[in-house]
């Protein structure tokens, strides 16, 4: 069925392998982040026989999904106090940076007679979530000790992802050292010191990991086998797990400007065009509904992509080996933003692919 994501189990399942292979000489338990696959169960139950030991979403709709695989699961963005009962009853753990969206989740743990945990998040200077002043963080830790319904197990930091700042040695030692400060306040041991995300695999790959760092939170390092601080592919792993197909709907020789005034296009943008003649035009079954303008990257390198519009995506076959016709399928590599809109279109079929060979 087309258009289709092609989701090859056996290589997801082979980048989680290494990856926890990676994290095991700095003891790092791993939350596997499973938003980038919208938490569908098929790939989620993958992770899980590897070995991850969390299971990571920002949506609780995910977590319903997942619910009875046996791991805890973990809510990554910030909780809505509105959605306090559904966080406390879907997501073992939770990230948190307010004091009374905390509260909320308190009271709401309360009425259902349970202990929620949570991980306080610093922000240390991505400037997304996370407290960030030193005396506010110690306000907080103290006013959590008063609360009957909350556990607070560890804390975490964010980066990369607002203000591309890249994990080092000296932020994230920052983060052990304010871990050691909050076990003061609470008289206990906390249960995780969260590292960061994709962005902090390349400190593994180098050594660099600060001792003290017990956690971390991976989704496109096992994916699609990318850290993602530098952009570079992490050895020994697939970057083609989750693979874009789409179908060959017209096929003409047409010329390579339009003809007439140009125009806003359809997203209210003016496009502008290079004359290069008349080429072999095609055009697939999909489009921005689907991918937005995320990149994505025909496997033919041959194939030139021209631009699309809603519903179709134009390509150039003048230079290709291959004799293209209409009715043809054209398979391209993508990243993590083409992934996540592909996995979210309704309109995209997921085509779960296994030879049952898991390494």
């Amino acid at each position: 069925m087309n258009p289709r994501i092609d989701i090859d189990l056996d290589k997801i399942k082979h980048n989680a392998k290494v990856l926890l292979e990676l994290c095991r000489p700095f003891n790092l338990s791993v939350a596997a982040v499973t938003k980038g696959f919208c938490g569908k169960p098929e790939i989620a139950e993958v992770l899980v026989s590897a070995g991850v030991k969390y299971l990571a979403d920002s949506r609780l709709e995910n977590f319903v999904k997942m619910k009875d695989l046996p791991l805890e699961k973990l809510l990554l963005r910030l909780p809505m106090i509105s959605q306090a009962n559904e966080v406390v009853t879907y997501a073992d753990i939770s990230l948190n940076s307010e004091l009374e969206t905390i509260k909320s989740l308190n009271a709401a743990a309360e009425d259902i007679c349970t202990t929620h945990k949570i991980i306080l998040m610093l922000d240390l200077g991505d400037l997304r979530e996370g407290i960030f002043d030193a005396m506010e963080l110690e306000k907080v830790v103290r006013e959590i000790k008063g609360l009957s319904n909350i556990d607070l197990i560890g804390i975490g930091t964010n980066l990369t992802c607002y203000g591309g700042v890249i994990p080092n040695e000296v932020n994230l030692g920052q983060l052990v050292e304010t871990a050691c400060k909050i076990e003061e306040i609470l008289g206990k041991k906390l249960e995780i010191i969260s590292g960061g995300n994709s962005s902090s695999v390349y400190m593994l790959m180098n050594n660099k990991m600060p001792k003290g760092i017990n956690h971390i939170r991976l989704g496109e390092a096992i994916l699609l086998g990318s850290e993602t601080a530098y952009g570079e592919a992490i050895p020994n792993t697939h970057q083609d797990a989750f693979q874009l197909v789409a179908e060959v709907i017209e096929l003409k020789e047409k010329p390579s400007v339009p003809i007439g005034e140009i125009g806003r296009d359809a997203f209210g943008n003016v496009p502008t065009f290079v004359d290069k003649g008349t080429h072999k035009r095609g055009i697939l079954a999909v489009g921005k509904q689907d991918i937005a303008t995320h990149p994505i990257t025909p496997v033919d390198q041959q194939i030139e992509i021209l631009g699309g519009s809603s519903d179709h995506l134009i390509v150039d076959f003048t230079n290709c080996d291959k004799e293209y016709r209409v009715g043809d399928e054209v398979v391209f590599n993508i990243g993590y933003g083409a992934m996540l809109a592909l996995m979210t279109s309704e309109y995209i079929h997921k085509n779960y692919v296994s030879a049952g060979r898991f390494d």
